[in-house]
């Protein structure tokens, strides 16, 4: 079983979570059919072997990248123009979508970025609450309540075919503090790592937009 086979079977299976708080939604791309086709076509592109690759870890699915798409930090535009994968998705750019291609693109483009690195989130799926995202541990004792169902989510991503010497943690704070502790727990990855998260240096940061593509691509080039 490749890569790909691992993570489209993961996707084929994952439910939504058992428990959400009142008044909060998840965003589920993965009963559209279109999605299901740009999925297939996107890891069947990419993932198609057996290399263990080494997992960067966001906090969840937001309502234009892969809310839209299916696929972490990934938008309609990026999709089409950097993955070369026609749809007809509707959607326009995502900030973080932008930053992880700009670093993707250092790396010599998708096909030898996703040749070493999976990106994923640590929830699958995304939250909204009054029609914006919401991150998964931003209401108190949510992250607790989906700690098994997380960590049964890793778990198959993680059979797909993952290098457990370290993961990323795209975020610094809380996502970082979640992502280790979580770690603690479930003994994914011997070591995890952070680095800034692709919409804080988009929205706070831009100015040194260079300065933090170079600390990406520096930091994945030392993994092992």
């Amino acid at each position: 079983m490749t890569f790909s086979d691992g993570t489209l079977k993961f996707f084929s299976t994952l439910k939504t979570p058992e428990y959400l708080p009142e008044g909060v939604e998840v965003l589920w791309p993965f009963d559209r059919e279109e999605v299901k086709r740009v999925m297939m076509a996107f890891y069947s592109q990419y993932f198609s072997d057996n290399e263990k690759r080494i997992f960067l870890i966001g906090i969840n699915p937001g309502r234009f990248g892969a809310g839209v798409t299916g696929i972490c930090f990934t938008d309609p535009p990026r999709l089409a123009g950097d993955c070369g994968i026609s749809h007809e998705l509707k959607g326009g750019r995502e900030l973080s979508s932008d930053f992880v291609y700009r670093i993707i693109a250092a790396f010599g483009g998708p096909e030898a970025f996703y040749r070493r690195f999976y990106i994923t989130a640590l929830s699958p799926v995304g939250y909204i609450r009054d029609g914006k995202n919401l991150n998964y541990y931003d209401v108190k004792g949510m992250s607790e309540k989906l700690d098994a169902w997380m960590a049964d989510a890793m778990a198959l991503q993680v059979a797909a075919g993952c290098n457990r010497k370290v993961a990323f943690s795209m975020g610094q704070g809380a996502n970082f503090k979640q992502l280790v502790a979580f770690n603690q727990r479930h003994g994914f990855f011997d070591r995890v790592e952070p680095l800034p998260h692709p919409r804080w240096v988009m929205q706070y940061r831009r100015k040194r937009l260079e300065e933090f593509i170079s600390l990406y691509v520096e930091t994945l080039n030392q993994a092992e």
